[in-house]
């Protein structure tokens, strides 16, 4: 049966641990002289409905170096739902190509795909959320504390697509998350519920708090995201008013234990969100989280595949 990755809920604690596990060896590997050319002749198609550096960058690297292949596809090659159908690309390209990654605006536009493709179809960040990122999340934070279970990881702001994926991740690894964010801006309910209900069964603890201070308090990593996602543009002016006392600066880093990483999923807005100092200090960890996508991603790819 074809298994696709939609969300951070579709792998179980266990199966999360086996993958960041990989993920370390291929890192370790990978600077060790390279691997083996395990997926020669196989082909990933990228088809993204939004701008990407990070996410197609590194999967279009993970693929060469396990030995194959990516196929970039912009809005304009193939304007998914207009151009064609959904349904119809997804099975187009399985006819091609071995995987599919989609960076939507729906998330239902990747549920859609996974329907009706016969390869696994990997979530690359739709409005619902960005699990791929949170895979590299998970590796940084495992590689600078050692261990994931009772880490306290406080995210600061818009409870967008980022926040869920790391609710879900981290409630599924035994982290202790706590989300500050202003009242109008909460997370998906049906995603905060689902957290609760993994946390229940891995011994996490869900927090949700207007006060970005009591998020903050002793927490083991400080975490945000821009305040306006893409398609959001129009309500700019209003968020930065709304979120301009969310800001990660050394006065809320202040309030986090004293060896607190500072992470970011890029891109980010210096002067916004997070302050330079803060984003560009000894805690930042921030480039380590956008390396580490590359490896997650040969991870993810090997797994799906059955590899």
């Amino acid at each position: 049966m074809t298994r696709h990755y939609l969300s951070a809920a579709d792998f179980s604690g266990d199966e999360l641990h086996t993958l960041l596990a990989r993920a370390q060896r291929l890192k370790a590997e990978w600077k060790n002289g390279g691997h083996q050319p395990i997926l020669a002749g196989q082909t990933l198609a990228l088809t993204f409905e939004k701008p990407s550096l990070r996410t197609r960058v590194a999967f279009e690297a993970g693929m060469t170096q396990l030995g194959g292949h990516a196929s970039y596809l912009d809005a304009r090659d193939i304007d998914m739902g207009n151009r064609e159908s959904v349904p119809d690309i997804a099975r187009n390209l399985s006819r091609w190509v071995q995987l599919i990654v989609a960076r939507t605006f729906l998330h239902t536009t990747i549920e859609t795909l996974a329907r009706h493709a016969s390869v696994p179809v990997v979530n690359a960040l739709s409005d619902r959320e960005h699990p791929c990122q949170a895979l590299a999340d998970m590796l940084t934070l495992l590689e600078h504390k050692g261990v994931l279970q009772g880490c306290k990881l406080a995210y600061i702001g818009d409870g967008n697509n980022v926040c869920h994926s790391l609710l879900l991740m981290g409630a599924a690894l035994g982290l202790d998350m706590c989300v500050g964010c202003p009242l109008d801006y909460q997370p998906d309910r049906e995603i905060l519920a689902r957290a609760e209900q993994i946390a229940a069964i891995s011994g996490a603890r869900i927090m949700l708090t207007a006060s970005p201070q009591e998020a903050a308090e002793q927490a083991d990593a400080l975490y945000t995201d821009v305040w306006t996602s893409m398609g959001q543009e129009h309500e700019a002016s209003q968020r930065r008013q709304v979120f301009k006392p969310y800001q990660l600066n050394a006065a809320l880093l202040a309030q986090a234990a004293p060896d607190a990483l500072v992470m970011h999923c890029l891109p980010a807005h210096r002067g916004e969100e997070i302050s330079a100092d803060v984003i560009d200090g000894p805690r930042s960890v921030v480039f380590d989280q956008a390396e580490n996508r590359l490896h997650v991603q040969k991870a993810l790819i090997l797994t799906l595949l059955g590899l």
